[in-house]
């Protein structure tokens, strides 16, 4: 007994100093000069921290450092017990050329955050997910026309790496698609939470494309706020207590 009191009392108060590249979620005030950030870490997975930050052209840490899905070089001393950390260095991994400067990708950066925020509340050290996220805003920062898809396609991708991506072996057409299983089927479940086989279609569409070759596959407005629509609720019966998100009426207005 007195030895696992010892195991855990010891892993709990150590002290691990760490390096890592981060992906911003989410920063809100918590004083005048403090704020609290929500990241999404490679070693370690999602981290929040308060820091203090100054808008002196001399300060360490900058306010500008933590916008939405900014790519950062951390280093922290990690307490596995402390609800919130401490940054030691922080640097920018990766400078936006177009994200923060162009209306229509900030917009989707907002919403893409936010749902970030949410579906990865509890990610333990995932390099995968990490990886998959990271390349991706990479790719739409570079990008200079051809992503009115790239956060459907974002979206449905992500499942993958958190655990219930469809199974496009089983889609035949005319299949109804089961949200609640995450598999196409041949006739209605016996539940609300399902596609019609015309949207069903959708899914099918959404799952062959990829980043570079979205733009060949034509969607109107109307069928690409459905599928905004769809994911989320897909996300929803998959991801506990998954909320609406505020950020998405700004995409909708905005973006196409």
């Amino acid at each position: 007994m007195g030895c696992s009191f010892f195991f855990f009392f010891s892993y709990f108060c150590k002290v691990m100093h760490t390096k890592t590249r981060a992906i911003v979620l989410r920063s809100f005030k918590y004083s005048e000069s403090q704020l609290i950030i929500d990241m999404l870490t490679e070693e370690v997975g999602r981290v929040s921290f308060i820091c203090h930050v100054s808008r002196s052209a001399k300060a360490r840490l900058k306010p500008q450092f933590f916008q939405p899905l900014s790519l950062l070089d951390l280093e922290f001393d990690f307490r596995p017990s402390a609800g919130l950390q401490h940054l030691r260095e922080v640097r920018v991994a990766l400078p936006f050329v177009s994200i923060p400067f162009e209306p229509y990708k900030l917009s989707m950066s907002l919403f893409l955050a936010e749902f970030l925020y949410y579906c990865t509340r509890d990610e333990q050290r995932n390099a995968p997910l990490f990886s998959y996220v990271m390349q991706s805003i990479e790719w739409l920062d570079r990008c200079s026309t051809h992503f009115s898809n790239f956060h459907l396609v974002f979206m449905l991708r992500l499942s993958r790496f958190i655990g219930f991506f469809p199974n496009l072996d089983d889609y035949r057409s005319g299949d109804y698609f089961d949200l609640r299983e995450g598999a196409f089927c041949s006739s209605a479940p016996l539940h609300v939470d399902y596609l019609v086989p015309a949207e069903a279609r959708l899914i099918g569409l959404l799952m062959r494309m990829d980043y570079t070759t979205m733009h060949l596959f034509r969607m109107s407005q109307t069928e690409r706020n459905r599928c905004i629509d769809v994911l989320l609720t897909f996300y929803r019966l998959h991801v506990p207590a998954f909320p609406e998100l505020k950020s998405l009426a700004v995409l909708r207005e905005l973006y196409l």
